[in-house]
């Protein structure tokens, strides 16, 4: 078994800021070995003698205290790439509000991932990144949905290093193409480099980063219009594309139906173009948002891959509204001692009347 620990800095002559040791226990020979190696240099060999840590994008969990638990983090030490193609089905939530304390409650609650809005929500790239660091924390696997499909948005939230990206509007290949080439460097991309500085990398602690980027992130595409799903099956063919994303709220309305996701015009469209996707050879997985008249459930059965079924901000509208509410409707019921006197009376009309 294999441990780490950091030493204090060593003296201002020492060529190294930090230096830190690694004690390998329990080994044939007598003594314990004591081994220094530079930071610099100690990443190999962290690596080998620890099985635990599969690699610098992939830490262990916080806890687990449990059998349970040990499974749920065995497997969300995977990337949400690796536990699609394991055939797993996989639950979310989307951020709106920004707040790394509810990002963190989400990671703890056990989704799957979690979808940081910058499309709807108020925030930008500097308010994103708290929200990454919290389900870090959690081990739980972020995406970040960009407000436009741009080179230069891609650029700065791939930079954060999310497991995966959510483009908007996607409604033809071209664009589905353009998508995908803004997440590779040249020569298959359009990608900006600063890969040895940026959070992706572990700032560049990770060496195998460009190696294996390309392998770990999910790029996804939201097809949300009614030209766009007139052609999601070349859409989700396009390499690179692994996800598609239905947007049922904005197809309704460019459909002339805004706000009426469940009319059966708009469903008879939503129901053909999931088919098309999931009947393209090697095409790309389903994605959605689970709706009132349309459950998680049902999704799952129709073939769905990734799930969303709840907004932080909905959450709790839903939560203080309903407590409100309770309140008031207290109120109105009469006070505390009201309904004691009026129980009282009750129970005295009962005994009587027996």
């Amino acid at each position: 078994m294999a441990s780490v620990s950091y030493a204090l800095p060593p003296p201002r002559s020492s060529p190294y800021p930090f230096r830190k040791i690694v004690y390998v226990n329990n080994l044939p020979t007598a003594p314990p070995h004591h081994v220094s190696i530079p930071f610099s240099k100690s990443l190999t060999l962290i690596k080998a003698i620890d099985p635990y840590v599969k690699s610098l994008n992939q830490r262990p969990p916080r806890s687990a205290t449990s059998a349970a638990a040990t499974v749920v983090s065995s497997d969300r030490q995977l990337t949400l790439k690796a536990r699609l193609k394991n055939g797993e089905i996989l639950y979310g939530i989307f951020l709106l509000s920004f707040s790394p304390t509810l990002a963190e409650i989400a990671g703890l609650a056990g989704y799957d991932f979690a979808v940081v809005d910058m499309e709807h929500g108020h925030g930008g790239i500097s308010d994103a990144l708290p929200c990454l660091r919290a389900l870090a924390a959690t081990n739980t696997a972020a995406i970040l949905r960009l407000p436009e499909s741009s080179a230069t948005w891609a650029k700065k939230a791939l930079d954060l290093g999310p497991q995966g990206i959510m483009f908007p509007m996607i409604d033809s290949p071209k664009l589905a193409r353009k998508a995908v080439s803004y997440c590779r460097f040249p020569p298959s991309g359009v990608r900006g480099s600063a890969h040895t500085i940026v959070r992706a990398s572990d700032y560049g602690i990770n060496e195998g980063y460009l190696s294996n980027y390309e392998e770990a992130l999910l790029i996804m595409c939201q097809v949300e219009s009614e030209e766009g799903v007139k052609k999601i099956e070349e859409i989700s063919a396009i390499d690179g594309v692994d996800c598609i994303q239905m947007g049922p709220l904005d197809l309704s309305a460019s459909m002339g139906y805004l706000w009426d996701p469940g009319n059966k015009k708009v469903k008879e469209v939503m129901r053909s173009a999931e088919k098309a996707v999931l009947g393209t050879k090697g095409g790309a997985y389903l994605s959605g948002f689970a709706m009132p008249h349309d459950s998680p459930e049902d999704m799952r059965l129709r073939g769905y891959h990734m799930v969303a079924g709840a907004v932080d901000v909905g959450l709790f509208r839903n939560a203080v509204v309903e407590n409100v509410n309770k309140f008031k409707m207290s109120l109105v019921e009469g006070s505390n001692e009201e309904r004691e006197e009026s129980k009282d009376a009750e129970e005295e009309e009962k005994y009587w009347s027996e």
